[in-house]
């Protein structure tokens, strides 16, 4: 399945990499920071979630985008207990890599969507990472600042990492 994922992975950066000799003079390094609240199968696990994004886009079209995307999630552990106060388990932090490729569609100037699709390293022993997918709509506040929201789902073996998040960007 990991195979599986990284040649997708590689396929999509191929052609981001191709479509570049036709681009539109649009050319896109992006940075940001989002925050997140983990759903799902780790919602007892993690409470909170930080992240760190990074994405390089190139213009294929005036309505669309390729590129890559990467960046650094940190989920915050969290302690389940009973009613009563007992503590039944303390959950470690957890932090993933993602690398994928990324598509952006622009129906207007104001607003995006996209999606990045790729495979997010785990560095933790009860989740070692998986199948990375990311939808998210954005918002030029500026022509260098997005605001945008996404659903971050990370899965692997059945089990997924999930979560909410909203994220700002700077286009540099």
């Amino acid at each position: 399945m990991k195979k599986q994922i990284l040649l997708a992975v590689l396929a999509i950066m191929a052609f981001g990499f191709s479509a570049t000799a036709q681009q539109v003079d649009r050319s896109s390094f992006k940075a940001g920071v989002l925050a997140g609240l983990p759903v799902g199968d780790y919602s007892d696990a993690s409470s909170f979630a930080l992240g760190l994004d990074l994405a390089h886009h190139w213009g294929v079209s005036e309505l669309f985008d390729l590129g890559l995307a990467s960046g650094y999630i940190h989920a915050f552990g969290d302690t389940a207990s009973y009613l009563d106060g007992a503590v039944v388990a303390n959950y470690e932090d957890f932090q993933f890599i993602p690398v994928a490729g990324a598509i952006r569609m622009y129906p207007t100037y104001e607003f995006k969507l996209g999606a990045d699709l790729g495979y997010a390293f785990g560095f933790t022993e009860f989740f070692d990472g998986g199948f990375y997918l990311r939808p998210s709509i954005g918002y030029n506040i500026t022509g260098n600042t997005e605001l945008n929201a996404s659903y971050i789902t990370i899965s692997n073996d059945g089990t997924s990492f999930s979560m909410v998040a909203l994220g700002l960007l700077f286009l540099f």
